[in-house]
Formats: C-alpha cells, structure tokens, sequence
C-alpha cells in the first residue's frame, strides 16, 4: 500500500507499507538462501540446520539483505499503483522497521515538470542575427551559445522539483571532493583556498543545478514542439565513432541516453540556425 503527496514544486512523496506477511516471507527467502551458501563444522555446504546457521547471522546484516529485496519491488508496485512516471531514482528513507510489525519507507521522486517555453525564438534570433552581420576584414563567429541559453531561460518557465535539485546538488559536490581529493587537499583545505564557506559551495550548485536542470528540460519541450528526433542512422553513425569495442558495447547499454544526448546537440543546432 503506498500514499501519495505531492508538494507545490512538484516533488512527489510516497509513503509505502510493507506487510509483516511480506518482510517474514522474504526473510524466510534470504537466509534460506544463506543456508545453502553455508558451510559449518560436521556439515557439508548448504546441509547444516537453518536454526544453527540463523544463530550466527548478524540482525542488522540480514535486515539490510531483506530491505534489499523488498524495497525495489514496493517502490515499483508503488509507482505502478499511482501511474507515476519518475525521471528520477528515488531518495529511500526507512520510517518503520520493527520486528514482527509492517514496515514503512518514505521515497521522493518527481515526474518531468511542466514547462513554457514562451517567445524564445525570438529572443534567439536578436542573438543569432548579430552573427550573421558579415564585416569586411573581420573573422565571421557563430553566435554566442551562452547568450542563447541565458535568452531562452530568461523567456522560460518552469518549477523545478527540490528533490532534483538536491540529487543534482549532491552529485556536483560529490565530484568536487574527488577532484579535492586527487589533489591531496582536504575540503577544509580547498574552503580555505577559494575563501569560500561549505554552505555557499552548497548554494552555489543549487543555483547551477537549477538552471542546468530547467535549460534540460526547456531544451527537451522545444524539441518535442519543433519535431526534432533521432534516426537509427544517426544512432549507428555515432557507434561507428567509438574509440574501441569496450567504448562501443558501452555506448550500445545506454542507447537510450545516447539518443537523448544527439536529440540535445540537434536541439542546440537548430537553435544556433535560428
């Protein structure tokens, strides 16, 4: 059983129950398949009594691998449930989680936002204009792609769900550690460095994080109204361009992330040709 509530930006909260029937039957599963896996003193491997195996599980381990088991199923059946169409992995939290009692978990996801993309094409074409004044004696320069993106995210309008701006915000300061760390600096090192606090590093990649975000989902809307897709030739194109095989079977998993990324790079053509 799973409650939904939706805040105004458009985050999405599901609170799920999982039956004490459902979380004995799958703990019954786990360590039925501990006990095939378990080789004790006097007994050959998978032979020796559950109650004996059960007594030497760590609690805290087991209740780990049944969470494993249960929680993807119930989100699933959640997001099936709501006819939810999530553009996110959702953020778990563990409410209830007491012995012989259902237990409860809290997920946050969002769907895609809705967006207006209001008069863009003409605040691009004041861009794209400027650059295609030719002046004698001067090297002709494609338009500002800067510019262009600052104009449609001015004329845009879109609410963009915290919950994807603090999984965005979280992965921007995650690869600024490791950068720090390949460094051989400690954050309080780099902080020091850069006369910054942690918290206007936090504020600074939520504000870029938002508007990477909605420029994402604004490029998305105007290539759904221009009619701008991906053809198969395209796809094969961009395979035939792998540097070797391991990078081709790479590309080949993600097809589906290397259509996008061609859908965005004739999105951002289109709009330079304005």
């Amino acid at each position: 059983m799973a409650v939904l509530a939706k805040k105004d930006d458009g985050t999405i909260i599901l609170t799920i129950t999982i039956p004490q029937k459902e979380v004995k039957k799958t703990r019954d599963e786990v360590i039925d398949a501990i006990v095939k896996n378990t080789t004790l003193p006097g007994f050959r491997k998978g032979m020796a009594p559950r109650d004996m195996v059960e007594k030497g599980l760590d609690r805290l381990h087991t209740q780990e691998d049944v969470l494993r088991e249960l929680l993807p199923k119930a989100y699933a059946n959640a997001v099936k449930e709501h006819a939810l169409s999530p553009v996110m992995s959702p953020r778990i939290r563990v409410t209830k989680l007491e012995e012989g009692k259902d237990w409860e978990f809290t997920a946050e996801t969002c769907e895609a936002p809705k967006v207006s993309v209001g008069d863009y094409k003409d605040e691009v074409k004041k861009i794209t204009a400027k650059a295609k004044i030719v002046v004698p004696g001067k090297e002709q320069k494609g338009p500002n792609m800067d510019e262009i993106v600052q104009a449609i995210l001015a004329t845009a309008k879109v609410t963009v769900p915290s919950v994807l701006v603090e999984a965005e915000s979280e992965r921007l300061l995650s690869q600024l550690l490791d950068e720090v760390k390949s460094l051989g600096l400690s954050l309080d090192q780099y902080l020091a460095s850069t006369h910054k606090t942690i918290e206007q590093v936090k504020k600074e990649y939520a504000e870029k994080a938002t508007q990477d975000i909605t420029f994402e989902f604004v490029l998305q809307e105007i290539a759904n109204q221009e009619k701008i897709g991906v053809e198969q030739k395209e796809l094969e194109d961009a395979l035939s361009k792998a540097q070797s095989p391991e990078e081709r079977k790479n590309l080949e998993k993600n097809i589906y992330l290397l259509a996008s990324i061609l859908r965005q790079q004739k999105t951002l053509d289109y709009l330079r040709n304005l």
